[in-house]
């Protein structure tokens, strides 16, 4: 079984899990520039395929609303990109589950604010997926990343499995850790 981690806006992402959290595909959200002005918009029939293809039995979705300081056409065109989301999912039987962005972060343990949130969430993915590091290199890869985060967060909320990798670090001189090792032993 797979579900799908959804980072919304054009610059997010579509991930797919297994429902144990292994990531099978991570995908740029789809869009092409034929809104008002040539915008960017999300895509409906590329992100159905998507969607179609993943078999996913739920969606694990950002639950995003109108940002402080935002344009009416940013604001349009980010609710016009949840509207797509909502309509595609919905189409294909897909039942959702929306994840507040504080609410994800704090499960994967990422601090709140936006100072350095974006790289925090390609380090948080590396770390998950070590084999799948590659697709999470670049700086514009963060809706990738936060996308696969996403459907994480959904798993061990609404279901059972393993936690973040927690990182350790060590400081002690190398010869303190073989004894503790040997002691152990």
């Amino acid at each position: 079984m797979s579900v799908l981690g959804i980072d919304i806006g054009v610059t997010g992402g579509v991930a797919v899990l297994t429902d144990t959290g292994k990531l099978i595909s991570v995908h740029e959200m789809p869009c092409l520039h034929d809104g008002p002005k040539k915008r960017r918009t999300i895509n409906a029939p590329l992100l159905a395929s998507i969607v179609y293809n993943s078999h996913a039995t739920r969606a694990f979705v950002e639950l995003v609303g109108p940002r402080p300081n935002e344009g009416v056409v940013g604001a349009f065109a980010f609710g016009d990109s949840k509207g797509c989301i909502r309509g595609v999912l919905a189409g294909a039987a897909v039942p959702v589950i929306w994840i507040a962005p504080a609410s994800w972060k704090r499960v994967i343990g990422i601090a709140p604010g936006k100072d350095g949130a974006k790289d925090a969430a390609r380090a948080k993915a590396i770390a998950r997926w070590p084999d799948c590091a590659d697709l999470f290199r670049h700086k514009n890869d963060d809706g990738l990343a936060e996308a696969a985060l996403i459907g994480i967060a959904g798993l061990m909320t609404y279901k059972d499995i393993l936690p973040m990798p927690v990182t350790v670090e060590v400081r002690a001189p190398i010869g303190v850790l073989e004894a503790m090792v040997k002691e152990k032993g």
